[in-house]
């Protein structure tokens, strides 16, 4: 597993998370954990610096999409 790939796993894994604590009615952790994930992404976007994977290299190789 390579850092790259983990991060996406886990963007996945939170967005269903998210999804789910949505349908049980804990709307308000639901939209807080979203806002998190988009101010992450904002910052991806803009800065090409993603705080995860930036942690996540740290454990796990980066991938080679050869």
């Amino acid at each position: 597993m390579c850092a790259e790939r983990a991060q996406r796993l886990m963007m996945a894994i939170m967005l269903g998370l998210i999804m789910g604590l949505a349908a049980s009615g804990w709307i308000a952790a639901a939209f807080i954990l979203q806002l998190i994930m988009m101010i992450m992404l904002i910052v991806w976007a803009l800065t090409n610096f993603c705080p995860s994977i930036f942690l996540l290299k740290k454990i796990l190789p980066p991938c080679k999409w050869d």
